[in-house]
């Protein structure tokens, strides 16, 4: 029997720096052949083309499906079956071409019904959970997005274990440190020494067993700590618990919405990104990617945001075949995609299409 592809998931919440990781461990292969899926939560596959423009991948495959593969119809803890297994199903058809797989999940989606799929004849023998990564946002966890009082919070469970005192953002935070193998804080050049130990005692008080833990600045690890932990994690999945251990079925889609904006028009990037922590300010926006036409410029502006922290910068040169259009994506909890598009559609001409 053929050797197991290992497969490498990397999970972590919205805006954590998977795509970040992924990139940084594509320019630094050691010669590996990495095959990478990417889960969008959204339409627009903005995580996969940014994966794209990392130029690992040879100039006759940059626009072709062999190298980085986007799923779009929602999070693969959801759409397992029907967009997974076919995806697996087509790399473990090249498997002589491929040394090992990378799958980054959604930033909303539960690590371990994915991880089950292993478990399945088409793909068991052919594939293996390597390790799953969890990629943690000190500044997040610091800011009080999962937990504003961890302590109040173990209080309350004590107190009353059939009460439901966690929001459903938290139950997610809570999963995927559940299921790791290796735990990344990430940005925590963001925080004071004693936040850091704050998120440390945090994740600690959420991982069932022994987990090593490290930190990275922007993605920047050492590859062999990521790849080659021959963890076989499908066969150990009892020591992973979930909240959802007990559900048949979950859904999400009512808690988190997606939207987004295509504008044939260039921004100034200070202005936008104004207009966008305004409308971070007003609406419950958890998330905020995309690409910007930049008057004058001939390189595409990447623009980013966590909360109301935004990072920007360029990635490549527009490309002759392609459109200077302003892509961008909203994810948040009722958010209002008309209030998005008239704040930043200031005059009436420019052309929109919103989803």
């Amino acid at each position: 029997m053929a050797k197991k592809i290992p497969v490498t998931v990397i999970t972590g919440f919205l805006g954590s720096g998977k795509t970040t990781l992924i990139r940084h461990l594509l320019t630094h292969n050691q010669g590996r052949r990495i095959a990478v899926i990417v889960n969008e939560f959204g339409e627009l596959g903005i995580d996969g083309e940014l994966l794209r423009s990392c130029q690992v991948c040879p100039d006759d495959e940059v626009e072709s499906p062999n190298n980085i593969v986007e799923l779009t119809n929602g999070c693969l803890c959801c759409t397992v079956q029907e967009e997974f297994l076919p995806t697996m199903q087509a790399l473990i058809a090249r498997r002589d071409d491929i040394d090992c797989i990378l799958i980054e999940t959604s930033g909303l989606a539960l690590p371990k019904p994915l991880i089950t799929a292993f478990r399945w004849p088409e793909i068991r023998t052919a594939a293996t959970v390597d390790a799953v990564i969890t990629v943690v946002d000190c500044d997040a966890v610091a800011d009080g997005r999962f937990a504003s009082d961890p302590a109040a919070v173990d209080a309350l469970r004590q107190e009353d274990e059939n009460l439901d005192h966690e929001t459903p953002l938290q139950e997610l935070f809570e999963d995927q440190l559940a299921c790791a193998d290796l735990v990344i804080l990430n940005k925590a050049d963001l925080v004071t020494t004693e936040q850091y130990q704050q998120t440390i005692d945090l994740v600690n008080q959420e991982l069932p067993r022994a987990v090593k833990i490290i930190t990275s600045d922007r993605g920047i690890v050492d590859v062999e700590t990521i790849l080659g932990l021959n963890a076989a994690v499908e066969d150990h999945l009892e020591q992973r618990p979930s909240h959802h251990d007990t559900e048949e079925e979950h859904d999400h889609d009512d808690e988190i919405d997606s939207t987004h904006l295509v504008l044939d028009y260039e921004f100034n990037p200070e202005q936008l990104r104004q207009q966008l922590e305004l409308l971070v300010k007003e609406q419950e926006i958890y998330r905020i990617k995309g690409f910007v036409a930049v008057p004058n410029k001939p390189m595409r502006l990447v623009i980013q945001g966590v909360g109301n922290r935004f990072e920007q910068f360029y990635d490549r040169p527009w490309r002759t075949d392609e459109r200077r259009q302003t892509k961008l994506v909203f994810i948040g909890h009722s958010i209002d995609p008309v209030a998005i598009a008239t704040a930043l559609a200031v005059d009436t001409d420019r052309e929109l299409d919103l989803v």
